[in-house]
C-alpha cells in the first residue's frame, strides 16, 4: 500500500500567501520593489558566480559568532547569577522559547541526514514523516502530563522528582544517565559537523582537527558562560531563524538551478519516486513500518525530550504552566511543518543529482556536496549558516543543561541557602568549563577511532540509556504504593540497555524475523519497569502518608 506526498495545495497555500505579502510591498513603494528585484536578480547572480573559497565561508561564520557574543553581552550584563543561568529567572517569553526549541530539536545531524535519507538505498523516501507524527503525539503527552508535574514541584532539575518518588540512588542514577547520554550525544552531533567545517574550511589553513573542535567549543562557551539559559533562549531564536531561512532558500536555489518554480517543484516531488509517506507492508521485517515509526517517535520524544533536562529546562523558565503549554503546542505545529520542508529538500536534492550526474559515497554527503560545490557561493553560505545554526543551537543548550544538572543533582545547589553566592557562581563556571573540556576529549576520541561503525555504536548505546529513564518515571508516576530497593536501581538501569542492544542485533533470529527500530525504547523502558517492580515492596502506611 502506498500513500503519496502531502497534497501540493498545502505548499501552494504557503507560497501564495508570501506572494500576497510581496504584492502589498510592491504597491506600497515602487522604489523598494526596484531595490528588491535588483538585489534578487543582480546581486544574487553575482554571488552565485563567485568562486567559493574557505575564506568567504570563514568570514561569515566569524560574523555569525560575533552577533551571538553581542547578544550574550546584552542579555547578561545586568544579571549573570545562577538563577539567570539555570532558569532565566523564570521570566522567559513563551513565543521565543517555542521558536528557539526548533533549533535545539533539529541538530546538525538532522540538517544533513534527513534530506539524505529520502533517497537512501533502503527506500526510506518520506518514511521519516511517520516518525515526526509520533513526535507530535509525544509532545502532546509532555505538555499535558510531564510539564504540569514539573511546575507543581517547581523543579530546576527535572531529575529531582525521582528522589522523592524512588530514592536517592534512583535520583542520582537518572541524573547520571542524562549526563552520560547528553555528553556523548551532543559530542557526536558536533563531531559530524566539525568534520564538514574541517574539510571545507580549516584544512585549507592547515589547522589540526582538535584545534577546530577547541575553537568551536570556546566560541560556544564565550556566549553562554555568563547568561546561560537567558542568553540561549535569545541566541537559539536567532539560530532557528537562520536554520529555517536556510531550508527555504535551499529549496529556492535548487528550484532555480533546475529552472522550476516552487509550484512545479512541489508537483514534481509529489509525482517522484521519493514521496511515499506511509509504509504498511511487512510489519515483522521492515524498520519503516508505520507502527514502528509512530510508536518509536512517540516514546523517543517522551524519553529524549520530556525526560531530558536540556529541552525541558527552557520550558521551566516560563512564568507558569499555561505559558509552558502554550509554548509546547505552538512548537508542535512549527516542528511538523519544518520537517516537511526538510524532506522536500531531500527529494529536490536527489532530483538535482540525477539531472546533473552527481553521485556521493554516503547519503549524508549529498546535501553538503551539492550546496558547497555546485550551487555557488551564496547558496554555500546559506547552507553553512543553517548547518552551523542547527549544530550550535543544540550544543550550547546541551552545555548549559549539563552544567545545571551537575550543579543541582550532584553538588546540591538547590539545597543551598544562597545559590547566587560568589562561591556558587565560581563553582558553576568551573563545571561549565569542565563539560566543555569533556566534550573536546570525547570528540577528539571519536576522530582518533576513525571508524564509523565503532563511533555509531557508541552513539547508539548512549541513546539506549533513555529507556531506563522511561521506566524510572513510569514507576514513580504509576506505582506510588511500592518502594524500590533503591541501591539496586543503577544495576537495573545497566541491564536494560544491555538486553536491548542484544535484541537489536539478534531479534530477527530469535523473534521470528522481527526487526526492531526506534520502538525498541518501549522494550527498554518496560524491562526497567519490570526490574524495579521485582525489586520493590509495598510501602508502609507511614510512608504512604508522607508521600501523599
Amino acid at each position: 500500500m502506498e500513500i503519496k506526498f502531502i497534497d501540493v495545495r498545502f505548499l501552494k497555500a504557503i507560497f501564495l500567501k508570501l506572494e500576497e505579502i510581496v504584492g502589498k510591498i510592491e504597491k506600497f513603494d515602487a522604489l523598494n520593489y526596484f531595490a528588491i528585484n535588483f538585489l534578487n536578480c543582480h546581486l544574487t547572480n553575482y554571488l552565485t558566480k563567485l568562486h567559493m573559497s574557505p575564506g568567504v565561508l570563514l568570514s561569515f561564520i566569524i560574523g555569525y559568532f560575533l552577533v551571538l557574543i553581542l547578544i550574550s553581552y546584552l542579555t547578561s550584563r545586568k544579571a549573570s547569577d545562577n538563577d539567570t543561568f539555570f532558569v532565566a529567572n523564570r521570566n522567559s517569553k513563551w513565543y521565543l522559547v517555542a521558536f528557539g526549541m526548533i533549533g535545539t530539536a533539529l541538530s546538525g545531524v538532522t540538517f544533513i541526514s534527513v534530506p539524505g535519507k529520502v533517497g537512501a538505498p533502503s527506500g526510506d523516501q518520506f518514511a521519516y514523516f511517520q516518525f515526526i507524527l509520533g513526535n507530535a503525539a509525544g509532545f502532546i503527552i509532555i505538555a499535558t502530563v510531564l510539564l504540569p508535574l514539573y511546575y507543581r514541584l517547581k523543579l530546576t532539575s527535572i531529575y529531582s522528582y525521582i528522589e522523592g518518588a524512588l530514592g536517592t540512588w534512583s535520583y542520582k542514577t537518572a541524573a547520571a544517565i542524562f549526563l552520560l547520554s547528553r555528553t556523548i550525544g551532543s559530542s557526536f552531533r558536533l563531531y559530524l559537523v566539525v568534520i564538514v567545517l574541517q574539510k571545507f574550511i580549516f584544512d585549507s589553513y592547515g589547522v589540526p582537527f582538535w584545534v577546530t573542535v577547541l575553537i568551536c567549543l570556546v566560541l560556544i562557551w564565550s556566549y553562554t558562560f555568563k547568561g546561560g539559559l537567558k542568553t540561549i533562549i535569545i541566541t537559539d531564536s536567532l539560530q532557528t531563524f537562520f536554520l529555517v531561512t536556510s531550508v527555504f532558500l535551499s529549496i529556492y536555489f535548487i528550484c532555480r538551478s533546475m529552472d522550476m518554480t516552487i509550484f512545479q517543484a512541489a508537483e514534481s516531488i509529489k509525482n517522484s519516486s521519493y514521496s511515499k509517506i506511509f509504509f504498511l507492508n511487512d510489519f515483522l521485517g521492515s524498520k519503516l513500518h508505520l507502527t514502528k515509526q509512530f510508536l518509536g517517535g512517540l516514546f523517543i520524544t517522551i524519553g529524549m525530550t520530556g525526560l531530558d533536562q536540556d529541552l525541558m529546562q527552557k520550558n521551566l523558565s516560563l512564568k507558569n504552566i499555561k505559558e509552558a503549554q502554550k509554548n509546547m503546542f505552538s512548537f508542535i505545529g512549527v516542528f511538523v511543518i519544518i520537517n516537511i520542508f526538510f524532506l522536500s529538500v531531500g527529494a529536490l536534492l536527489y532530483m538535482y543529482a540525477a539531472k546533473n550526474g552527481i553521485t556521493v559515497a554516503k547519503t549524508d554527503y549529498l546535501y553538503p556536496t551539492i550546496a558547497l560545490k555546485y550551487l555557488g557561493v551564496f547558496p554555500a553560505i546559506v547552507f553553512m549558516l543553517g548547518l552551523t545554526a542547527a549544530t550550535f543551537a543544540t550544543t550550547d543548550s546541551a552545555l548549559t543543561a549539563l552544567t545545571t544538572s551537575f550543579c543541582v543533582d550532584f553538588l546540591g545547589f538547590r539545597k543551598k541557602a544562597d545559590i547566587n553566592s560568589k562561591a556558587a557562581i565560581t563553582t558553576r563556571h568551573g563545571v561549565h568549563i569542565g563539560f566543555s573540556l569533556l566534550m573536546l576529549l570525547t570528540i577528539v576520541l571519536f576522530n582518533a577511532v576513525n571508524n564509523d561503525a565503532v563511533v555509531g555504536a557508541i552513539f547508539k548505546v548512549a541513546s539506549y540509556t533513555y529507556g531506563p529513564l522511561l521506566g524510572l518515571y513510569a514507576f514513580g508516576l504509576f506505582v506510588g504504593k511500592r518502594q524500590v530497593y533503591d541501591k539496586l536501581t543503577p544495576f537495573i538501569c545497566l541491564i536494560s540497555p544491555a538486553v536491548c542492544y542484544f535484541l537489536s542485533t539478534e531479534s530477527k533470529t530469535i523473534l521470528g524475523g522481527y526487526v526492531f527500530d526506534n520502538e525498541l525504547i518501549i522494550v527498554n523502558g518496560l524491562i526497567t519497569f519490570i526490574g524495579l517492580w521485582i525489586f520493590s515492596s509495598k510501602k508502609s502506611a507511614k510512608k504512604l502518608a508522607t508521600a501523599s
